[in-house]
């Protein structure tokens, strides 16, 4: 795609050229197929969107938009897949920056969110811990509702998966054991099932669970966390 790069570079007016090649029937049938296969394999879930890890991944979104630098028309790092409500109806061409130029909406594909944002277990929200959460919160719609009621959702799924994959291992039924994994990781809002497993390691972790202390000691679990996390 280094061509295609090197031709919107000498353009006289970038971003329109970046935008030209990038709805070409060659690259609509020939680039776009590969990065969406490629991208989807990524994903969270079965083919989840990368921003709300809700909906189906249907689009190839541009993280920095074309209109911002049309230079990373063509960048493998600068695509990831969304839905068509993250990507069309809110992230849009948004591409808020800090005071000092950088970036404040995070990138799911090679950023840590923890520093930034705090999923409330209880709520099914996220809380913003820096201006980069809050952006990032406020963009994407993380808090709407359907996100909330699904996070919620999966928190009361999660432990009963657990609990059926710990009775499964120790059964030896590998099969019955596969099955419930891929149905934990495959779910929507996995990023659930990643933050209970972190906050139960956490100080503070026995009053995030107050009222489920049976949740706690399967998410510390080692044979657990050994089996689904490959860590301990």
């Amino acid at each position: 795609m280094a061509g295609y790069t090197g031709d919107i570079g000498q353009a006289a007016v970038p971003n329109q050229r970046a935008k030209q090649l990038w709805k070409h029937t060659t690259v609509r049938r020939h680039v776009h197929p590969v990065l969406k296969s490629t991208l989807t394999e990524m994903a969270p879930g079965l083919e989840r969107c990368m921003y709300c890890g809700d909906n189906q991944g249907t689009d190839i979104d541009h993280f920095e938009p074309v209109r911002v630098n049309p230079l990373r028309t063509f960048d493998w790092h600068n695509h990831l897949l969304a839905c068509s409500l993250c990507n069309s109806h809110l992230k849009r061409d948004l591409f808020p920056l800090a005071d000092d130029g950088t970036p404040l909406l995070i990138d799911p594909s090679s950023e840590d969110p923890a520093p930034h944002l705090h999923l409330s277990l209880a709520a099914g929200a996220y809380i913003d811990l820096t201006n980069r959460g809050n952006a990032t919160i406020k963009v994407f719609g993380l808090n709407r509702k359907i996100l909330v009621r699904g996070r919620l959702n999966a928190c009361r799924i999660t432990p009963l998966l657990l609990d059926k994959w710990r009775t499964a291992f120790e059964k030896d039924d590998l099969e019955e054991a596969d099955a419930c994994a891929a149905t934990l990781w495959e779910q929507p809002t996995a990023d659930v099932v990643h933050a209970m497993f972190h906050q139960a390691l956490v100080p503070g972790a026995e009053d995030i669970f107050a009222d489920e202390p049976e949740t706690l000691t399967l998410l510390r679990d080692q044979v657990i966390r050994t089996g689904l996390l490959g860590t301990c």
